[in-house]
């Protein structure tokens, strides 16, 4: 009898761990936004005629400069949402933001057809940029930015253009890092340069 409460007490530990371990987890997943971009029937012709599914195409993010991106397919749209939002939380990319709401600097994102700009843009500006580009920069956490899409409309270029123009984002901090120079450096010359311009055009 012993031995069969102490065999029952430890599984009871490892339940109470497992359950733990799910609750960091809910709250971890609790803070990530996320967003629908869009849902498309797609049919493969089989020798029995056709078979219909869906197609996914989620974005997420913690709006505090972490956003994801994924691709699910299935039969039923729950399922289809659940495998891409899977995929977008294992592919979490990391964006530098300046003061939390904007953009470092501007940028040009390609994929395909799909060519998109974004822009840093001061306080009040808010997300200037509609479709995909606004889910992106809105689960990213920025809050003034101008963002335009000057290729194809495709929600699949249209997101992974928004992500290469973000993965070229770079802070400060790191561009005085890969130049061996201090922070105050780099922003000190920069705006010495602008002052310089400004003078230049007076």
């Amino acid at each position: 009898m012993a031995r069969g409460n102490e065999q029952r007490g430890g599984g009871g530990d490892n339940r109470r761990d497992r359950n733990r371990g799910n609750q960091a987890d809910d709250r971890a997943d609790s803070d990530i936004v996320e967003k629908l971009v869009h849902i498309n029937r797609v049919a493969a012709t089989v020798k029995g005629g056709r078979r219909f599914s869906f197609a996914a195409l989620m974005v997420v993010g913690d709006q505090k400069g972490r956003v994801g991106f994924g691709h699910g397919k299935a039969r039923e749209v729950p399922e289809a949402i659940r495998k891409a939002t899977e995929e977008a939380k294992k592919t979490m990319i990391r964006v530098p933001l300046r003061e939390s709401r904007t953009l470092h600097h501007d940028g040009n994102g390609r994929w395909g057809a799909g060519k998109v700009m974004v822009r840093s843009a001061p306080p009040g500006t808010g997300v200037i940029a509609g479709g995909p580009m606004r889910a992106v920069l809105e689960t990213l956490g920025v809050q003034d930015v101008v963002g335009k899409s000057v290729g194809s409309s495709n929600p699949y270029n249209m997101v992974r253009a928004t992500f290469e123009a973000l993965k070229a984002q770079s802070s400060p901090r790191q561009v005085a890092a890969k130049r061996g120079k201090k922070v105050a450096d780099v922003l000190g010359r920069k705006a010495d340069g602008a002052a310089a311009a400004a003078a230049d055009g007076e």
